[in-house]
């Protein structure tokens, strides 16, 4: 029955507005939103062209891969009902049913072919084209069947292929590379609704997605650089979850009701990055080997950290596989030093450009100003610069850093490949070092299959970069969160802020 049929027209109208306004207002008191502050705006929302942990972050909530990591990082089906090795070269994954892209595209094989084959594309200088390298073909013989055949083994191959964003062919061709990076689309649990660049990322529920509607309708993403700004937000309720909290303000946060902190071990390691291929200095081991004793790793820790890390004596975290227990990080002796230094021919020291990012670590500019000044205490005279993270990242892959940079890496393989090929293999893109014998070790543990023999491969890969001093390891470190009480989350060890993991209470 219409029950505006017999009311007057002017009161009917009145009714009708009425009830629009209960109705939006009933609307938006019952969606969920959640504000969430990183140090640092994406770099892009293209998934194939960003290799940070705040892009991913973003882009981990809008894409899917193949596989998954579950909370307790082990690795499990997403888009891929299920896969399997057939032979020694050659992976086969089974496409889930019924799943589509935001713009009602139909994922399936072909899709997922496409997407690996963009990343490998090398007209997209994609920084994940790595991973793919050891793949020679792809095909998908129907749409439930995707087979990837390598030329020779690789067994992180499923790690490797499963964390590639899935994007729809269709849509990507059409807008372009430069297009997809501001108006992506994905089959993931949230979708862009706007992005205004170094403000916020506003991203909807989709409500179709197939694990499930998320239980929060709207995620925003804001970049505030400054701790102290940060966390003063979370303090108003302007922003509900806060990345790098600072250890010398847990107990202060903690103390208040409505707050919490809340830490998980990580997988990202913080590392001062030697340029030893551009000659002068740095080339000289012996002067590696100086700048290694000459910074005190342990005072940075428990001064700057609050005991939140871990001194590393390989650029490796110890929840990756591969990792030596058994290996020593370089002793604070700042005499031993001085002395390397005067042996290498710099008895008065060097001039030389150190680098560092603001807000994308845990305090990372102090940390480096730290660095630096205990390199001043051996003699080196350092000119010290802090970039904005989007200009620092692009010098860094287009090998146009200063000689000296601080930079953190993680991610969720949980495996030595990740760190030490990408760091330590001559040519990789974000490598400042070159070394025969290490590209031999790492080249063959990429295609080891035994796990014993592949393990000690990289402990021999990181003993030679002990020895070598090819960087600065300093410190795995604890990843500090700081939420309000009413979100229902707990962080997770590959740094990823999934919200669909989340909810709030009211």
């Amino acid at each position: 029955m219409n029950i505006l049929r017999n009311l007057p027209h002017a009161a009917g109208l009145m009714t009708v507005g009425v009830l629009f306004v209960v109705l939006c207002f009933g609307l938006a008191a019952s969606a969920k939103s959640i504000t969430i502050a990183q140090g640092v705006d994406a770099t892009t929302l293209d998934p194939h062209m960003s290799h940070d942990t705040p892009t991913s972050v973003v882009i981990g909530n809008i894409f899917d891969g193949l596989l998954q990591r579950s909370r307790t990082m082990e690795l499990e089906p997403a888009l891929a009902e299920s896969y399997r090795q057939i032979d020694d070269l050659t992976w086969e994954f089974v496409i889930r049913d019924g799943v589509v892209f935001h713009n009602g595209e139909v994922f399936n094989a072909h899709a997922a072919r496409y997407s690996l084959e963009r990343v490998m594309d090398p007209n997209q200088k994609s920084p994940q084209a790595s991973g793919l390298r050891s793949i020679e073909a792809i095909k998908a013989p129907d749409a439930k069947t995707l087979r990837i055949k390598t030329n020779a083994p690789n067994p992180l191959l499923p790690v490797r292929v499963g964390d590639i964003a899935m994007v729809p062919p269709k849509y990507a061709q059409a807008v372009g590379a430069a297009g997809f990076a501001t108006a992506p689309v994905g089959t993931g649990p949230y979708r862009l609704r706007e992005w205004l660049k170094d403000e916020k990322i506003v991203l909807e529920a989709n409500p179709e997605y197939f694990q499930g509607a998320p239980k929060i309708d709207e995620v925003i993403f804001r970049p505030i650089p400054e701790t102290a700004t940060r966390i003063a937000e979370l303090k108003t309720g302007a922003v509900d979850v806060i990345v790098n909290v600072p250890p010398h303000q847990v107990e202060s946060i903690a103390a208040m009701k409505e707050l919490s902190v809340r830490t998980a071990p990580s997988s990202r390691i913080i590392f001062i990055v030697l340029t030893t291929t551009d000659g002068g200095p740095l080339s000289d081991k012996r002067v590696r080997q100086a700048l290694n004793y000459a910074v005190d790793k342990g005072a940075i820790i428990e001064a700057l950290l609050g005991g939140y890390g871990k001194a590393l004596a390989s650029p490796l975290p110890s929840n990756a596989f591969g990792h030596d227990p058994d290996l020593k990080p370089y002793r604070y002796d700042p005499k031993k030093a001085r002395q390397l230094l005067a042996e290498a021919g710099y008895p008065k020291g060097f001039e030389i450009t150190f680098e560092a990012p603001s807000g994308r670590y845990l305090m990372d500019k102090d940390v480096a100003q730290a660095v630096n000044g205990f390199l001043q205490d051996v003699g080196i005279k350092t000119k010290f610069n802090v970039s904005e993270w989007g200009v620092f990242v692009g010098k860094l892959y287009q090998h146009a850093g200063a000689p000296m940079m601080l930079l953190g890496l993680g991610g969720n393989t949980f495996d030595a490949d990740a760190y030490l090929y990408t760091q330590l293999r001559s040519g990789e893109l974000s490598s400042y070092y070159s070394n025969p014998k290490m590209d031999e070790l790492l080249d063959h543990a990429r295609v080891e299959t035994n796990p014993d023999k592949r393990q000690k491969l990289y402990f021999e890969a990181q003993r030679l970069a002990l020895d070598e001093a090819a960087v600065i390891p300093l410190y795995q470190q604890v990843d500090i969160f700081a939420a309000r009480q009413r979100v229902i989350w707990e962080p997770r060890s590959d740094e990823q802020i999934l919200v669909y993991e989340m909810d709030v209470v009211r």
